[in-house]
């Protein structure tokens, strides 16, 4: 994080967190402490070292800036917007009214020992699955973290278009999604029982719509696992399993996301990546018009139909592009 997006993130905290200076610390000492601290990982006796301040005093600046952040998400939390016919991005142009991508990931926590067997994953690890939803620009547009690790992703997403300030998905709008999700309206899947990762189309074409549709749905889809791969590693605190309340660690993960689209919004070059970012892809959007939402996941024939549809409009296209 450069100068400039720190001291946008020390105004919005002051301005919309209702963070404060102390008797004895600024806020920028406060919001320094509590970055250092996602970005490294690093114990409280570590901290109040580097800081000069006691270990009860860390503690209660990271607490308070921790939920000052939080009071953010309305305004960091990216508002989603369909890719439209003029789209020129040749990795989602063939999606038209796709909003983004959306997965699971597991995320190391460390919950009460009465609870751990909740969170135990099928490798045995101790994790929470966090459900993350993207836009094509790689702004997160929804995550819900704190579901056990041994809960299945379609469980997460069911519950998360339930809530009332849940994921919204528009009708006649949907998201990417891999085979481990169901293909329904407003989430489209690619064809089981072919090939889908990049690596197995490497030397090889595409011999079926189906095929030639998984591999575009891939390329696209992969957005999402490039969001949580650049999120674990700019913030360390996610890599290894922390000490917190299991409440505050699941707050930890949110924060962490929403400072995820602070940078990739006001940073025109993310070192992280080691690419620069358009300043004009990361503007805020206005929110979608239609307020008909799906509310449960149900495959349909329909919904079936309109997968073959564009998988055959996307294979015919790229076959007359090879033999016009």
């Amino acid at each position: 994080m450069d100068r400039r997006t720190f001291g946008i993130l020390c105004e919005m905290v002051r301005d919309i967190g209702g963070l404060k200076d102390t008797k004895n610390s600024s806020l920028e000492e406060i919001v320094a402490s509590f970055l250092y601290v996602l970005a490294h990982h690093k114990k409280n006796r570590t901290i109040s070292l580097l800081f000069h301040r006691s270990g009860k005093t860390i503690s209660r600046h990271f607490n308070r800036c921790l939920l000052a952040i939080l009071k953010l998400h309305e305004v960091l939390l990216k508002r989603p917007q369909p890719i439209t016919e003029d789209c020129e991005d040749n990795r989602w142009k063939s999606f038209k009214g796709c909003l983004g991508a959306l997965d699971g990931t597991l995320i190391k926590v460390t919950p009460p020992s009465d609870q751990k067997p909740r969170y135990r994953t099928r490798k045995a690890n101790i994790a929470t699955n966090v459900l993350g939803v993207c836009c094509p620009n790689m702004q997160f547009i929804y995550v819900l973290p704190g579901w056990e690790g041994s809960t299945h992703d379609g469980r997460v997403l069911r519950d998360a278009i339930n809530r009332p300030d849940g994921l919204k998905v528009p009708r006649g709008c949907y998201y990417l999604v891999d085979s481990g999700y169901c293909n329904a309206e407003g989430f489209l899947a690619p064809f089981r029982g072919q090939r889908y990762h990049l690596n197995e189309f490497h030397g090889r074409r595409p011999r079926t719509p189906q095929e030639y549709f998984n591999m575009k749905h891939s390329k696209a889809r992969n957005v999402i696992e490039r969001c949580f791969g650049l999120l674990k590693g700019r913030w360390k605190i996610l890599a290894s399993p922390s000490f917190f309340p299991i409440e505050t660690q699941v707050r930890i993960i949110l924060a962490s996301c929403l400072l995820h689209n602070l940078i990739k919004k006001y940073m025109s070059f993310d070192p992280q990546e080691l690419e620069p970012v358009e300043e004009d892809d990361l503007a805020d959007d206005g929110p979608l018009d239609n307020e008909d939402y799906v509310s449960f996941i149900n495959p349909t024939q329909d919904w079936v139909t309109f997968r073959n549809y564009i998988a055959n409009q996307m294979f015919n296209s790229w076959r007359e592009r090879l033999n016009p």
